[in-house]
């Protein structure tokens, strides 16, 4: 199993690609494993030469577990009365640890939702291992700046069932309640979640990965010292992450394309990833 071990656990990883290839590495959000970014989506990437590598974050999947930490409650998550047992500060470090221990750095930093929050921790933190940051549905101060709507944050701090097919039709339901103007793949929503099911779903990792998100510092401070090309991408229909993170997070960076997709949720939906690989190619041509 290809892992790397640093900052003391272990981190599954995958890779994709041409080794010769621009090295890109997308960075995964909340509770998702590699095995949510389509098989599409990533071979997209390789045909417009890229070498990718993905991860599995701290606390999912198949690479270590925080289980000694226990279990946080929603209230203590929200109010700070519980201590998160890591920041994104630390999954900046994973990430960094894979770059450095594959040695594919300086690289291409794509992040989605969580990700996109790791990814720009990762490039405050660690620019010289940073080619280009594309930030993409995703804000700088959770507590601040993009908020998910009353309705959707009751349904993330809700726990999921624990039988197989009550979790699928709850993962639908929460694709279809997120994904904006543009419908799931109900299909795609089913096969990921099975296989995040059968490797590695851990609802309780999910829950400290969400205290990781709010109680991390603003990184705006962080973000207006990037000198790398920067973008940022966001859905003006995303009620998880709505859109004055994405504001916030171009805001912060004097440099830093933004674009807006109108109709577009807290997902990428099949129709707009052409629009998105080309500006993902656009900024990587800037390094």
């Amino acid at each position: 199993m290809p892992t790397i071990h640093a900052n003391g656990i272990d981190i599954f990883y995958e890779q994709w690609g041409n080794p010769a290839d621009p090295a890109l590495i997308l960075v995964c959000g909340l509770g998702a494993q590699v095995v949510t970014w389509d098989d599409a989506f990533i071979q997209a990437l390789v045909s417009r030469g890229y070498f990718v590598t993905s991860w599995d974050n701290r606390d999912v999947g198949l690479s270590t577990w925080f289980t000694a930490a226990g279990l946080p409650t929603p209230e203590g998550i929200l109010g700070g009365t519980e201590s998160a047992p890591y920041l994104l500060s630390d999954m900046a470090a994973d990430a960094a640890a894979v770059v450095e221990g594959l040695k594919l750095g300086p690289v291409h930093v794509v992040g989605v939702s969580m990700g996109g929050m790791i990814a720009q921790q990762f490039a405050i933190d660690f620019p010289a291992l940073t080619r280009t940051l594309t930030s993409i549905m995703s804000t700088p101060a959770a507590m601040s700046v993009g908020a998910p709507t009353p309705e959707i944050l009751g349904m993330m701090l809700t726990p999921r069932s624990a039988d197989l097919a009550t979790f699928l039709e709850e993962e639908l339901e929460s694709w279809k309640k997120t994904s904006g103007d543009y419908e799931p793949n109900a299909a795609w929503v089913r096969r990921q979640a099975e296989l995040s099911w059968a490797r590695g779903r851990n609802p309780e990792g999910v829950m400290r990965q969400m205290a990781a998100i709010v109680q991390s510092p603003d990184r705006r401070p962080g973000l207006s010292t990037l000198t790398m090309p920067v973008l940022v991408m966001h859905g003006d229909a995303d009620p998880l992450v709505t859109p004055s993170g994405g504001e916030a997070t171009a805001g912060a960076v004097a440099h830093c394309r933004y674009v807006v997709f109108p109709g577009m949720g807290h997902s990428l939906p099949q129709e707009l990833w052409s629009a998105v690989f080309d500006e993902i190619d656009a900024v990587t041509l800037q390094a």
